[in-house]
């Protein structure tokens, strides 16, 4: 058995490198045509043996690029083999309606734009009205909320103007009844500051002021105290002529701790050294 990676090829002796010719092969002028692996996008039925072709079957398909383009788009063109009887069916990409159209070999079971549109292929005008309408009842949900919104605030501008002229009656009935001008409320806090400033001072004066009515003064006032002693001025005088103390300088010097004796505590005795 032969090697499968050989280095060196056999060469017969009749073998002549100039009889060998580079031949070219003509460009194909049609359609540029690649093999795939697709899946079947919608289930259909073949025109030849009647076989049903379910959505997402397997393939090995040819990818054929068209002519037609749809804005810009272009449009392309598969072949795949019926199952069953190997007839071709060939099946168009539609970009307008984000699908894919049956062109020959099957027919397909359902096409979902025919329920929407009846058969009739909708002209712009009827587009733009289809959007618009879509568009309204996307929106209906985000109007009744402005609705409700509206609504609590026309209710709350009618709460207020309804205390506002509440309040101008109430003012105007006191007045024409007491003579008397309504205060704003500005005028009754600086009322209210007033008179607890007027409490405060009234406090103060009954708490310095004993029964007789004599003011209550300190003790350093007048140079002497309640009993008519020697001032503190003069106190500190005469405590500066006395002898004190001089008090040592502090030492940070380390002072070793004492040890217990434990021992007695232990009920232990020791015996008496003979030296």
């Amino acid at each position: 058995m032969s090697e499968r990676k050989v280095l060196s090829k056999y060469y017969p002796p009749d073998f002549d490198a100039s009889k060998i010719t580079r031949t070219r092969v003509p460009k194909s002028s049609g359609p540029k045509v690649i093999t795939v692996r697709l899946m079947a996008p919608f289930s259909m039925k073949c025109l030849f043996c009647g076989e049903y072709i379910y959505k997402g079957r397997k393939f090995n398909a040819r990818k054929e690029t068209t002519d037609k383009k749809y804005y810009n788009i272009a449009i392309y063109r598969f072949y795949i083999r019926c199952t069953r009887c190997s007839g071709e069916i060939t099946f168009l990409t539609d970009p307008k309606n984000m699908d894919y159209e049956c062109e020959k070999g099957a027919k397909r079971n359902f096409e979902p734009w025919r329920d929407a549109s009846g058969g009739k292929e909708e002209s712009e005008e009827e587009r733009l009205d289809r959007l618009e309408r879509e568009e309204e009842e996307r929106n209906v949900m985000v109007e009744l909320e402005t609705k409700t919104m509206d609504a609590k605030r026309e209710m709350q501008i009618a709460d207020a103007l309804d205390e506002i002229r509440t309040r101008n009656a109430r003012n105007e009935r006191a007045g024409r009844e007491g003579g008397v001008e309504v205060m704003d409320a500005k005028d009754l806090r600086d009322e209210e500051r007033e008179r607890m400033a007027r409490e405060d001072e009234e406090a103060a004066r009954r708490a310095f002021t004993t029964e007789t009515g004599e003011k209550v003064r300190r003790i350093g006032e007048d140079g002497e105290d309640e009993e008519g002693g020697i001032g503190a001025d003069h106190a500190l005088d005469v405590g500066k002529g006395k002898d004190k103390e001089v008090m040592p300088p502090p030492t940070f010097k380390r002072i070793p701790k004492k040890k217990k004796d434990f021992s007695a505590a232990l009920g232990i005795k020791k015996k008496p050294s003979l030296v």
